[in-house]
């Protein structure tokens, strides 16, 4: 497997399991960065890689009037801003490809939501970049699905692939995860990721806006690192009730290191040290 490194994180190829967390969305800069601060507290204590996410726009929302964000020109300032005072990389989705080169101005990794991994212009600048990519499996899409995926980046002149498992769809309003989808992507020979947040996601659950079961957040993260996943992806705030997006899924601060402990140490058995 080929390692993707980033600043001074290595993840892949049996490094030690790396932590990519934040708040769904920038709220605004001054609570982002606090969370943000907070998180990589943690990870300091615990010695895993921390890498900061926080979206400048969600751009797909159940609602038209649904809130989105700063916007990509305030939301990388911002960025710029957590990158510079929190000494970390930080990571943001795309959502077309005139957003390709001012993000990779900023970001240490380009992420492609998962509706939009089929995008091949989307994807392929994106990797043309340089930056690492990445990329969301479609709800949509069996594990087998996302080599077609890999080979569109590779096709740009880029190994800096990640591959991120956020659940399927399983009726309506529902996402299942079937773990035999982490060995497959792994095998295409890059990292991956579990989205251990989003999985739980109800989309569109609640009418206008998608619901979630965070109470089940912690058994599919166990299970997904002694699957053998690379990193995780877990969105996180201060307080997920007042969040503006994707609360129901996202975790408290303080529920987060007692979970990294336990999966730090079931890491440490998959992969031998």
């Amino acid at each position: 497997m080929k390692a993707v490194n980033i600043q001074n994180i290595s993840i892949g190829k049996n490094n030690p399991l790396v932590l990519i967390a934040g708040p769904c969305v920038i709220e605004d800069a001054e609570r982002t960065l606090r969370i943000g601060r907070a998180i990589k507290e943690i990870a300091d204590r615990l010695g895993i890689g921390y890498i900061f996410k926080a979206s400048y726009d969600k751009a797909n929302r159940s609602s038209f009037n649904s809130f989105r964000g700063p916007g990509i020109e305030e939301g990388l300032t911002i960025l710029a801003r957590i990158k510079k005072e929190l000494a970390v990389p930080v990571l943001s989705d795309i959502h077309g490809v005139e957003q390709v080169e001012p993000a990779a101005g900023v970001l240490d990794v380009l992420q492609i939501p998962a509706f939009l991994c089929r995008q091949t212009d989307l994807v392929y600048q994106a990797a043309v970049t340089g930056r690492p990519v990445n990329v969301k499996k479609g709800q949509f899409l069996a594990p087998g699905d996302m080599k077609n995926v890999v080979q569109k980046i590779l096709e740009a002149g880029n190994e800096n692939i990640l591959l991120t498992e956020r659940g399927t769809t399983f009726g309506y309003n529902n996402l299942v995860v079937d773990m035999r989808s982490l060995p497959i992507m792994r095998s295409f020979g890059y990292p991956v990721v579990f989205d251990a947040t989003h999985s739980v996601q109800l989309p569109g659950g609640a009418g206008t806006s998608s619901s979630g079961q965070r109470e089940y957040v912690e058994y599919l993260t166990r299970a997904a690192v002694a699957a053998g996943v690379d990193a995780l992806f877990m969105e996180v705030h201060d307080n997920p009730l007042e969040a503006l997006s994707d609360g129901p899924n996202m975790l408290y601060i303080e529920q987060l290191e007692p979970l990294l402990r336990d999966v730090l140490a079931i890491d440490a058995i998959v992969k031998k040290y």
